[in-house]
């Protein structure tokens, strides 16, 4: 990867030979000043309400859009091109996309919860056209014509008489720096040309062709390479270091040590790992036991001390249960498992750092790598580059801080710091360890009556934001403590999230019991805790259809009013080829869930058959259908990879993932003792089937389908085997005990 050019903003909206999109939108969209409060601003426009934020026109009319998210694979970055395009009248390929950069882009916080679509795309669609309405209304201006006789068309402004008007020339240096307004002129989705086609992926061919796709790709001239020396555990503290033999090895250029962070500079990047080999070798560390034992997870959850909450509540004294039953449901610690360990490069020129990462949040980690390093945020850049294999906070941000904290002892040198297999594994964040309790009764006619569901969980973000949440500041001698955690608020939530029930019960108790120690380290994972709160209400719902002799789709419906969310469910049926009193074919099973993510995000349900080998317990699934609702669909392929993924990673988390550990230590430093989804058990077919709501707002779908993949994969086994397991992972060693039983 070639040194990429640095810009900052003022010098992206001087421009050089450009001119950027700041006009007043009072001109093309005057709007009486109302008595009432200005309606808001929608999505991302709220915080960041300028169109220069989100539109540059150059000169020549080559259109740049920017949005502070950051793609991870989620195929936003072709999607927004899309939506920019459309509402531009412009061709895709005329355009660019430049994601997450403190110095280039709006602050839009962390990519997360599957809100790109919802927040920056829907702030690129206002923000163009916006845009494309002045472009408008400065032609009309220039040609002395009524606005309403113009039209946009190729990166024009076009008269009935065919004069032109490129947008370059549109655009001109007196033109006002403005905010947006709450309404935008969109185009008819009747009209569309470029918005709900399958365009493909913008990031894919570099990735596929082995180019300079990601983080651990980037090459800097005269860049080094640090390798960290971790401790071997938790609160470890280092007690002794033999620096000075390792400083003479051939191509070593530094030692570092500060406190308990301890790593190697060399001229290139195996002289660094054989240097850390031997600088691990040469280092004693004072260790402590007290990890809790693996076996009793469950129980050591619910000993911890809790913060308890109902988190919603109905009652109807006149609906009655008569049959009741209980069930709990556990998730151990997971792993991101990202196939690329985490990777960052940093260069400290001048006394301004930038550091290049696959972080989330390329905001919140530029406070935190200023902190510290105890200096002026404005001094810190950080740049967004994509890395190979993550949803959720895994080890990006800590490898930001290593290579900032690095490079300010190596000035004018940049400083690529790359972790290893064991090292990502071991120090990464891990998803949390759940355990739901549900209770549910049924009434004479077969329908739930009382709903009870608890839900014991650890906060599900640590992210930066706070130097603390930075391995690197954790382990300095002047170390910065790692903050308090805290629950993240509903409606989204974080261990509560898809706590409360889609479905309508006339009597439900639902409450959280935050754990606010944590006895590993923990951090957001995709999906937070939907994806274990709805493995547990869905197997719980195939449970209680089996009391009630309900079919399992039936009984879903039965219990569902939401329109949208019954129309997923029948879509997801069809396509499978439900059948009520179906049957299975011999050692295979049939199994469905459903959800709404967050239960205001996207709807997904998903039918599963899967097979089972009862002599070893081998669980393969055969095939997946799903259905998705969300909302207006932009670029149909991509939302199909999506969904897709999301049943592909809930697989691999549902049959075989779980972390590891000893009285001390993380044990589950590898892929043979953190075993992940191979090849040879990928399913046969995965259709995913879309229901578009053209004009509608857009919904949030990457993270919709993890939670119904694990619950329909878990009654499919239980379809297949008579058993059923509430355990995750549902690994060969559980099934083949629950079949021997």
């Amino acid at each position: 990867m070639n040194a990429p050019v640095i810009l900052d903003r003022r010098s992206v909206l001087a421009g050089s030979g450009a001119l950027i999109v700041s006009f007043s939108l009072g001109r093309a969209l005057a709007q009486e000043k109302a008595a009432t409060p200005a309606p808001s601003l929608p999505a991302s426009l709220k915080t960041s309400p300028y169109l220069d934020s989100w539109i540059r026109i150059d000169a020549n009319g080559a259109i740049t859009v920017f949005t502070g998210k950051a793609e991870l694979g989620q195929g936003f970055k072709t999607a927004f091109q899309q939506i920019a395009a459309e509402q531009l009248d412009v061709p895709f390929a005329s355009l660019k996309v430049i994601t997450a950069d403190t110095g280039l882009t709006a602050n839009e916080g962390y990519t997360s919860g599957s809100h790109s679509m919802q927040d920056s795309g829907t702030a690129i669609l206002h923000a163009a056209a916006q845009a494309r309405a002045l472009l408008l209304a400065e032609a009309a201006k220039r040609l002395d014509l009524p606005a309403e006789t113009l039209r946009t068309d190729n990166g024009a402004v076009v008269a009935a008489d065919g004069r032109r008007l490129g947008y370059g020339e549109l655009v001109a240096s007196d033109l006002l720096h403005t905010q947006a307004q709450p309404e935008s002129p969109l185009k008819d989705p009747a009209t569309f040309k470029v918005m709900g086609q399958s365009v493909p992926r913008v990031d894919i061919p570099a990735k596929v062709t082995g180019g300079a796709a990601y983080i651990q790709d980037m090459r800097l001239p005269g860049m080094v390479h640090a390798r960290i020396v971790r401790p071997p555990s938790y609160g470890a503290q280092l007690v002794e270091c033999d620096a000075a033999a390792v400083e003479k090895m051939p191509g070593v250029l530094k030692v570092i040590r500060d406190g308990n962070f301890l790593a190697v500079l060399a001229t290139r990047e195996f002289q660094a790992i054989k240097a850390m080999r031997a600088l691990a070798g040469g280092s004693k560390w004072q260790e402590n036991a007290k990890l809790p034992k693996q076996d009793e997870l469950p129980t050591m959850l619910m000993a911890l001390p809790s913060h308890d909450s109902t988190i919603f509540q109905r009652s109807d004294p006149s609906a009655t249960g008569l049959r009741t039953i209980e069930a709990s449901y556990t998730r151990p610690y997971q792993s991101h498992g990202s196939i690329g360990p985490s990777c960052a490069v940093a260069h400290f020129v001048d006394g301004k750092m930038t550091v290049w990462s696959h972080t989330q949040g390329v905001y919140p980690d530029r406070q935190a790598i200023a902190e510290m390093l105890r200096m002026p945020l404005g001094d810190v850049r950080v740049i967004h580059v994509e890395g190979s294999g993550c949803y959720g906070h895994n080890g990006a941000d800590d490898a930001a801080g290593d290579a900032a904290l690095i490079a300010r002892g190596m000035p004018d040198t940049p400083v690529r710091v790359q972790w290893m297999r064991e090292e990502e594994h071991a120090w990464e964040p891990f998803g949390p360890a759940m355990m739901t309790k549900l209770k549910a009764s049924l009434d004479g006619n077969g329908k739930i009556a009382d709903w009870h569901f608890e839900v014991w969980s650890n906060t599900h973000s640590m992210r930066p934001g706070g130097a603390g949440c930075l391995l690197a500041a954790q382990h300095m001698a002047q170390a910065i403590p790692v903050p308090p955690a805290k629950p993240l608020p509903l409606p989204e939530g974080g261990g509560d999230r898809n706590a409360i029930p889609i479905y309508t019960f006339p009597n439900a108790h639902v409450v959280h019991h935050f754990l606010p120690d944590m006895p590993v380290r923990i951090s957001a994972m995709r999906a937070l805790g939907a994806y274990h709160n709805v493995f547990s209400i869905e197997s719980f719902m195939d449970e209680l259809s089996t009391l009630a002799g309900a079919d399992p789709v039936e009984f879903r419906l039965k219990h569902l009013d939401d329109p949208r969310g019954r129309d997923v469910i029948a879509k997801a049926a069809e396509g499978f080829g439900w059948l009520k009193g179906q049957t299975a074919p011999r050692d295979r099973g049939f199994g469905f869930a459903f959800a709404r993510y967050k239960n205001l995000a996207a709807y997904c349900a998903i039918a599963t058959e899967v097979e089972v080998n009862r002599e070893t317990g081998r669980v393969r699934l055969v095939r997946a259908v799903a259905a998705v609702d969300s909302g207006q669909v932009v670029n149909p392929d991509g939302l199909v990879n999506q969904i897709e993924g999301s049943i592909v990673q809930s697989t691999s988390w549902t049959l075989y993932e779980s972390v590891s550990f000893d009285d001390t230590r993380i044990t589950s430093i590898d892929w043979q003792t953190y075993p992940i989804l191979r090849f040879d058990a990928v399913p046969d077919s995965i259709d995913v089937h879309i229901i578009n709501r053209p004009g509608l707002p857009f919904l949030g779908s990457g993270e919709t389908g993890q939670g119904p993949a694990a619950a329909s994969i878990a009654n499919a086994i239980a379809n297949a085997t008579g058993k059923r397991l509430r355990d995750l992972p549902l690994s060969r060693k559980r099934i083949k005990d629950a079949i021997d039983a």
